[in-house]
């Protein structure tokens, strides 16, 4: 039976430690993920939806982004997976009697693990300015209130139009079609969060900025680089992949600051064997410090170049430009600084550059560990430096291969959110709708919070997402979305957003992926590309939460419709009654989705075209694979000082808590701890057990603190630290961002380490 939400928010104040596992799944995993379902759904809404997950005629999961295999287990789905769809298949409901009981201002003093708890939102409802309480307002509206503010605006630029990565192909086409024909390319996504800095090197190295492998390519490959990633907990499935490239013999390097249960040992829970030993998944671990990854890369690419016949010459020769100027750059790369920037000893570079030798198809694969800090776009651009190097591009079982996080991140960035748009895109827009789009660039993320703060942009809307929680610089982002006349978000459940709002606010509830989406036109189906550019249909099962819900297709339409009125040229009421009709449209203005409609149909979807792989063809500004040079980088720490990290939880996808356990590192019922390596506590004078206030510190002088946080002595890479976000988002300087990509640094913030008060 499904359990009712909490009435209260849990305390925390003394998280129980462990030790770390090392290994991941297996029986215990199963055991968790029964519970947590069945607590949300019931036992039999549970096997009858989990069932569907991530099957040809189902619904894709909404967690992450890691594609399916050709061949489905019955069960085709992780713990994390099954959390997520939990959590919106739940059986727990926000009616407007919830929000008469909790005014504004109780919202906004409860945990986002207590808000997510409560259950899925059932009506639309409206924050009038001056209110207390969010009250039940029409679907009609709320979208004339949402004209109002829209057609005050002095610009249409003054209005963001934010997306999450749940969002479908379909939703997101629509979206950006709406804003653009406002006449603005604010269009800042959580793309600009996570995978920015990989779009950025990718597309200026290679051409195309996403990873240039199938699931297929990892089966074959011979040497696989994890590098800044954790699946175990972020992307579960992916292991299976690992255990089967194992199976073919291939070896595995994991680089990363914190040993990782999963990238130790995967216990199957779908064979005999995993549910026992298991498989040792890791050859070779670096335990890098934070931010070396550059250093290290450039120090191998170094010492391939002065192995005779290790370099592909034949590949380099004919596919790519820049080669003389990287390699002079390379060549004085120095054991040294390399040795200090990595926190590695020599026998450990040397170890993997055997590896690397040994190897003719090699993968890197990366995550949020190498996106976000200052330097990670020359740091991503170093990793292609060295798979061009022996002609790692283009090859079966070979390439590069970011893992993206939300389940269509990738998608809707294809689909047109960006801030930064191709000409070529406008014009196939302009082409085929009609109407001149604006060619100036849009805001990103943090930009989008500056054009806040400073009074620039009035109304912010969220196609899903959590936007406050997500976003660096809690305080700063707060405040500036406070300044706004507006804030609406498009929702599935409760989140802290929607605690932090503007003059006037509104909440939109909508389906699900699980859920049934029927329109005029009848039954639809929706659309995902996963990590990997395949494009597959995703079908909800479930009758909806509330006969209240509207799909983001319809939202979208009818939005538009209402605010743009007669001078529209788009067929809104066509495109919310036959999504179909959206498909096809996508298929003229998209390359790579000619005949849509019928490709998506076959069972499995199809896969996106991609020069660089398919090919050998790389469309750069050179016409050629790009060799770049960029001088090594890394942090530098003051002394007295650790470098922290930001990371997930277990019981946690993106700014979704589900719990408070972090089972694979050993913390139970507490999430504001921080993990110290227990040389540094001891050269700081820090017990383990006790409580410290983070502080962060940056060139500004602004005091950034995250008080009373449990130290727990924990085995990551000397002069590092990590803890949970979105609870260290306060930590990280809005200022504080990758070059070029603008992506927030959350990976590499110093702070130094001051008693609790609350300790």
């Amino acid at each position: 039976m499904a359990r009712k939400p909490p009435a209260s928010d849990p305390v925390q104040d003394a998280p129980t430690v462990t030790g770390p596992k090392h290994a991941a799944a297996g029986i215990p995993a199963v055991a968790h993920t029964l519970r947590a379902a069945q607590r949300q759904m019931g036992v039999r809404r549970t096997a009858l939806t989990l069932l569907s997950v991530n099957q040809e005629n189902g619904f894709d999961c909404p967690g992450c982004a890691w594609p399916d295999p050709e061949h489905r287990h019955t069960a085709e789905f992780c713990e994390n997976g099954a959390k997520a769809v939990a959590e919106e298949a739940t059986l727990r409901r926000v009616t407007p009697e919830f929000f008469a009981a909790h005014p504004v201002a109780d919202l906004a003093t409860r945990s986002g693990y207590w808000l997510g708890q409560q259950g899925r939102l059932t009506h639309p409802v409206y924050l009038p300015e001056g209110g207390e309480h969010y009250e039940p307002v029409t679907w009609e509206r709320a979208f004339g209130i949402v004209a109002e503010e829209i057609g005050a605006l002095s610009s249409p630029d003054e209005a963001l139009f934010y997306t999450s990565g749940r969002t479908s192909n379909e939703a997101a086409f629509l979206y950006q079609l709406f804003a653009r024909e406002l006449g603005t390319n604010n269009l800042p996504d959580c793309s600009n969060l996570c995978h920015e800095s990989s779009g950025s090197a990718l597309t200026e190295t290679l051409g195309v900025g996403k990873g240039s492998v199938l699931l297929e390519d990892l089966h074959r490959a011979d040497l696989i680089i994890v590098a800044g990633q954790n699946p175990g907990t972020n992307h579960p499935r992916m292991l299976s992949a690992l255990e089967r490239a194992k199976a073919n013999g291939a070896r595995i390097v994991s680089v990363n600051p914190l040993p990782e249960a999963g990238m130790e040992r995967f216990r199957n829970p779908q064979t005999p064997k995993g549910l026992t030993r298991g498989t040792a998944l890791t050859d070779l671990f670096l335990q890098i410090r934070l931010g070396g990854d550059q250093a290290l890369f450039r120090l191998l690419n170094r010492l391939v170049l002065e192995t005779p016949g290790a370099v592909d010459e034949a590949f380099v020769r004919e596919h790519t430009h820049g080669y003389e100027e990287f390699a002079r750059t390379a060549r004085e790369a120095d054991w040294e600084e390399t040795l200090a920037a990595t926190g590695l000893t020599r026998a450990d570079i040397e170890e993997a550059l055997r590896l690397v030798l040994g190897s003719e198809r090699i993968i890197v694969c990366w995550a949020m560990g190498l996106t976000q800090h200052k330097h990670s776009v020359p740091t991503i651009r170093e990793i292609v430096n060295f798979l061009l190097l022996r002609g790692n591009i283009g090859r079966p079982g070979a390439g590069v291969c970011p893992v993206r996080g939300h389940s269509n991140v990738q998608g809707d960035r294809t689909m047109g959110i960006f801030e930064r748009p191709a000409p070529a895109f406008l014009d196939a827009l302009e082409k085929e709708f009609g109407f001149a789009p604006p060619r100036e660039h849009g805001y990103d993320v943090v930009r989008a919070i500056r054009a806040l703060r400073d009074g620039d942009a009035k109304v912010f809307f969220a196609m899903g997402g959590n936007f406050v929680s997500a976003s660096p610089d809690t305080e700063v982002t707060e405040a500036a979305v406070r300044r706004a006349r507006l804030t609406v978000h498009v929702s599935t459940k409760l989140n802290r957003s929607h605690a932090v709002t503007g003059a006037r606010a509104l909440i939109l509830p909508t389906l699900g992926r699980t859920e049934r989406d029927v329109q005029a036109g009848g039954e639809q189906f929706v659309t995902v590309e996963d990590s990997m550019g395949m494009v597959h249909a995703s079908r909800g099962r479930l009758e909806p939460a509330s006969p209240h819900l509207l799909s983001e297709p319809a939202i979208v339409c009818r939005l538009a419709r209402r605010v743009l009125g007669g001078r529209s040229r788009v067929p809104w009421e066509e495109f919310e009654r036959d999504y179909g009709a959206v498909r096809d449209r996508i298929a003229r203005v998209v390359p790579g989705f000619e005949d849509f409609n019928a490709r998506v149909a076959r069972p499995g979807g199809f896969a996106l075209p991609h020069a660089p792989r398919d090919e050998r063809r790389f469309p750069t500004a050179t016409g050629r694979a790009n060799f770049t040079a960029a001088p090594v980088e890394y942090p530098r720490l003051p002394e007295g000082r650790l470098l922290l990290q930001t990371l997930r939880s277990h019981d946690q996808y993106n700014t979704t808590i589900y719990g408070l356990d972090d089972r694979y590192r050993g913390i139970r019922n507490g999430r504001r701890v921080v993990l110290v390596n227990p040389e540094d506590a001891g050269r700081l004078g820090v017990a383990d057990g006790s409580y410290v206030d983070l502080v962060g510190e940056w060139p500004d002088g602004v005091e950034r603190r995250a008080p009373g946080f449990r130290v727990v002595h924990y085995p990551t890479a000397r002069g590092c630290a990590a803890a949970y976000y979105p609870e260290t988002n306060v930590l990280v300087p809005l200022d504080a961002t990758a070059d070029t990509s603008n992506t927030p640094a959350s990976k590499s913030v110093v702070v130094r380490l001051e008693q609790s008060a609350t300790g």
